[in-house]
């Protein structure tokens, strides 16, 4: 019949149509929506046969669902979740802020220990910069762990890129560390004369790299890590050391 074959269609054009049931407005807290029975479970009625072969439709019965209202969520779901985390947010902040108070107490200790040692100030901020660096990485990883998040991945990515940075640029390390000992032990000052190996000159500026000397008006830039791990013959005023 005319009936039956607008509900087949309907049925296959229209498979998930979103309507309110008549008479009851649309709740957007608790959309509703309809879905079709499959054949084999339909619950209408079969179509007729149709020159001697069944069409294999029936009119499909559309039953309502409901989906989760979001109140529910608001009321039980988020209280619960922000109970289990704000204890762990406020831990991780006071963590970060221990270990920042201490990166900026180590700082100022070790610039007034350098200070009152005499040791050069770039030397000084080198060092001062450091310990800041390192207290504040230790602060955030652990800030991190007290969240809950595993820190095992963090920590050996540190570690593997400490390595490769550490591998890649081990001679300039290398003059940096023999800097600062120079720097600290002051084998020679300003104004001396050395020579190491094939190096000769006044000294006129010592740096965390490089020590200058200059020359017959030639300016000289010798690695610390060779002047470090080399003999050295220094000339101070009329007096000799080797």
């Amino acid at each position: 019949s005319a009936t039956a074959f607008i509900a087949v269609v309907a049925g296959v054009v229209f498979p998930a149509w979103p309507i309110a049931p008549r008479g009851q407005p649309s709740n957007s807290a608790a959309a509703k929506s309809f879905h079709l029975t499959e054949n084999e479970n339909c619950t209408g009625r079969m179509l007729p046969k149709r020159g001697g072969m069944s069409s294999g439709a029936c009119v499909l019965k559309a039953t309502r669902t409901s989906s989760p209202p979001v109140k529910e969520y608001l009321t039980e779901d988020l209280p619960g979740q922000a109970a289990q985390w704000l204890p762990r947010i406020g831990s991780a902040l006071l963590v970060l802020f221990v270990f920042w108070l201490l990166a900026v107490v180590a700082r100022k200790v070790v610039r007034k220990a350098g200070a009152a040692a005499g040791i050069d100030s770039s030397v000084i901020n080198l060092l001062a910069r450091s310990a800041y660096v390192v207290l504040m990485v230790i602060g955030l990883v652990t800030a991190l762990g007290t969240l809950g998040i595993d820190v095992s991945a963090i920590v050996a990515s540190l570690g593997l890129t400490g390595f490769a940075v550490g591998f890649a640029l081990k001679d300039s390390i290398s003059n940096l560390l023999s800097g600062v000992l120079i720097l600290i032990h002051r084998p020679f000052n300003v104004g001396d004369t050395i020579k190491v190996k094939t190096f000769e000159g006044l000294v006129t500026a010592i740096d965390l790299r490089y020590t200058r000397l200059e020359r017959d008006g030639e300016k000289i830039l010798v690695p610390n890590s060779l002047l470090f791990t080399n003999p050295i013959s220094i000339q101070s005023g009329s007096a000799n050391e080797n």
